[in-house]
């Protein structure tokens, strides 16, 4: 099959042949179609991402969507011919999905939404699972919370903001004012990006704070969201929690914290079911009309994904980017 193959960090990718995998037990075999692209990517083939603890050579890809072409012993939920997605490999020595096929514990896919198709599936299991994790599962959104999500526009930002929606919330998002209108569209209420975060505090919750605030930029964006957050029974999540920070403000609230490390599963082959199970949430969202993935129109393949690297880089993307493959 055709792959590409990172030798050494901070190189081009090589297309190369090299051997078609074999769907060993717990496992399928994935004839991948569409291959997404995370910012994440980015930074292992730069060698920046010591946490994704990659292993060279690499086939690099955390996103894939495709077609199961085999099945392995003991995997009785898939079929030949189940069109898939999931966030399956790129990490941790795991072959990821920027090659033709994949061999893929099958804890980790769902059967693909039927109104999506394959480049809108596979622009999707990153960033939900991330987004889902951190409002679902941390911070248990429900109807009536009024939530706060900062970084709305971008790829986790636009997913979360949809799940807080269909759970009932009260949602605002903090973005730059080209993106006032998207967020509308969803339904929820834009925030300049640039105020000051006493003064939306004051506006939009009466001074009380927000339920709850969903940090996708990380930095001083975090120390706004301690600040931004209701006294006492408030909680902070964070997909960038990284750095030093001064939790004096979330202390002085009584609120709470939490943070969410997306590729643990795949590191550390624990808890893998529960992708899975959260890509089967993904999937009921997608096909009740509540869940659209913003994609990037350009066709991008495997032998032009540094031209998509590059438009990411440059913010040049209008949405998530993904490669074609089948």
């Amino acid at each position: 099959m055709k792959a590409l193959v990172l030798h050494e960090f901070n190189t081009p990718y090589r297309l190369k042949e090299v051997a078609k995998p074999v769907a060993g037990r717990g496992e399928v075999l994935v004839k991948i179609m569409a291959s997404g692209v995370n910012p994440l990517d980015l930074k292992i083939q730069a060698g920046q991402a010591a946490h994704a603890k990659a292993v060279l050579p690499a086939i690099l890809g955390i996103d894939m969507a495709g077609k199961v072409e085999a099945v392995g012993k003991e995997v009785t939920w898939f079929k030949t011919g189940d069109e898939v997605f999931g966030m399956t490999g790129g990490i941790a020595g795991v072959q990821g999905s920027l090659a033709e096929y994949a061999a893929v514990d099958a804890d980790l896919l769902a059967l693909k939404p039927l109104n999506l198709n394959m480049k809108e599936a596979a622009a999707l299991p990153l960033i939900f699972i991330t987004a889902w994790e951190g409002l679902v599962d941390r911070a248990k959104v429900n109807k009536g919370k009024s939530v706060l999500i900062h970084g709305g526009a971008g790829g986790v930002g636009h997913i979360a903001v949809q799940i807080a929606k269909a759970f009932g919330a009260n949602v605002f998002a903090t973005v730059r004012p080209k993106d006032f209108q998207l967020i509308r569209s969803f339904g929820a209420t834009p925030i300049d990006y640039y105020t000051p975060v006493e003064d939306y505090v004051q506006k939009y919750s009466a001074g009380e704070g927000f339920d709850i605030v969903l940090d996708t930029v990380g930095g001083d964006v975090l120390d706004a969201s301690f600040k931004a957050v209701k006294q006492y029974t408030g909680h902070v999540t964070s997909i960038l929690g990284w750095g030093n920070h001064a939790l004096a403000p979330l202390s002085f609230k009584g609120a709470t914290y939490s943070g969410v490390f997306t590729l643990y599963p795949l590191i550390s082959g624990k808890q893998r079911k529960s992708h899975g199970d959260i890509l089967r949430k993904a999937a009921e969202m997608v096909n009740r009309n509540e869940l659209t993935p913003i994609v990037d129109p350009a066709n991008y393949t495997l032998e032009n994904i540094q031209v998509a690297y590059d438009a990411i880089a440059g913010a040049k993307n209008q949405g998530k980017i993904v490669i074609s493959i089948g």
